[in-house]
């Protein structure tokens, strides 16, 4: 969701904004040029990655799922399907899953069968797709405005969705086949009120903590992170917690250290991240002191955060000064410490992934409708392009498997 810090700023919707952000987007989904041969040189000098030994097989191309706007001008289709080489990172085009309307945010089942997507409209939903052979199995409501992000829980047996416009959460039962049964739970943050400049609340994220006992639910709107405990026999939220930041700093995005007793949050509105405490006892987060971005002085609007598998550095997004900022996470994941900052290759960077094993970063950048492959270096956190940006109208997610 970008409205945040438009909002606070006086008036624009955030249709209108992504509007008027989709209009220089890419149309047309191609493929990235040609992988290079293992010995050339890549671009500015760099070695390109190598390619396995003669004689070992290379790896197979590994599924890459994209999200957009299909009612934008110069928006997709539908749920774009590409593949990524997992060596090179090289993306390749693969066609469109139609039928699905504003996918902007996708997840997948833990089992790997079933692709979940918000329908990001004024009524908004939630859609499931066997990806076996790519059939939608239907769309549920989830009884609030502009959903802008979806999880499941660990288990497979539920989904969650949160409403941005109507600053609410919703919680939908998943059957055995990967299909999505009536909405069971929705909760709307109706206090405390909304943060300056803004007219409501703004659930921007839910997910599931690590050990997961609790879910989060990040609202923009009320500056607020909401924990709840899941029924998981009747499939509804009873809050548990609340964390507050400080008043404007529109929280958007919560990330866990892997020890699951810290976490990392992205304030969209005055461009600054936290460092938090959480107790998996009793679901509490306490939210630390605001932190620079390392973007300089000119407009930011911080999107999404990563954390490492080994839990060595943490990477953010940041949409405006278009670069993916790097942190080496110390004292046990009680602190960021600001390396460097990358420019993403693209126009602002709305969300970010890592590929399974941590060897690739993809990057959705929504105003170039590109998305951007970094490869990952787990040693040092150093972050190095893959070639070209891939072309995706409107990027707003990229979920590789």
């Amino acid at each position: 969701m970008d409205s945040g810090a438009q909002e606070a700023r006086g008036g624009w919707s955030r249709r209108r904004f992504v509007g008027a952000a989709a209009g220089a987007a890419a149309v047309v989904a191609v493929p990235s040029p040609a992988a290079p041969r293992a010995d050339a040189p890549a671009p500015g000098g760099r070695t390109a990655t190598a390619r396995p030994e003669r004689g070992v097989p290379e790896p197979s191309p590994r599924p890459l799922h994209l999200g957009t706007y299909t009612s934008v001008d110069g928006g997709g289709t539908g749920i774009g399907l590409a593949s990524y080489d997992p060596v090179t990172g090289r993306i390749t085009g693969g066609g469109t899953v139609t039928g699905v309307a504003d996918p902007s945010y996708l997840a997948v089942h833990p089992d790997g069968r079933t692709l979940y997507a918000v329908d990001e409209r004024t009524d908004g939903g939630v859609t499931a797709v066997r990806l076996a052979d790519r059939k939608v199995l239907g769309t549920r409501g989830t009884g609030g405005a502009a959903p802008c992000h979806l999880s499941v829980h660990p288990t497979g047996r539920w989904l969650f969705s949160a409403n941005y416009g109507s600053g609410s959460v919703a919680v939908h039962p998943i059957d055995a086949a990967g299909a999505l049964g009536e909405r069971t739970g929705l909760v709307t943050h109706s206090s405390p009120p909304p943060g300056p400049g803004r007219q409501g609340p703004h659930a921007h994220q839910i997910v599931t903590s690590p050990d997961g006992g609790h879910v989060l639910a990040v609202d923009l709107g009320t500056d607020t992170v909401y924990s709840y405990r899941l029924d998981t026999a009747a499939g509804t939220l009873t809050e548990v917690a609340r964390a507050h930041a400080r008043p404007g700093a529109g929280p958007r995005h919560l990330t866990f250290h892997p020890d699951g007793r810290h976490a990392y949050l992205a304030n969209e509105v005055d461009d600054t991240v936290t460092v938090c405490a959480y107790d998996p006892g009793t679901g509490r987060l306490a939210i630390g002191t605001p932190q620079s971005t390392g973007t300089g002085a000119g407009t930011n609007y911080p999107a999404q955060f990563l954390v490492t598998a080994n839990g060595a550095y943490a990477y953010l997004a940041n949409r405006g000064d278009n670069s993916l900022t790097r942190y080496a996470v110390e004292a046990d994941g009680a602190r960021l410490r600001l390396i460097d900052t990358v420019p993403v290759g693209g126009d602002f960077p709305r969300q970010i992934a890592f590929s399974p094993d941590g060897g690739l970063l993809f990057a959705a950048n929504q105003r170039s409708g590109t998305v951007s492959v970094f490869h990952v270096d787990t040693g040092s956190g150093e972050l190095r392009r893959a070639g070209e940006p891939y072309a995706s109208p409107v990027a707003v997610c990229a979920l590789p498997l």
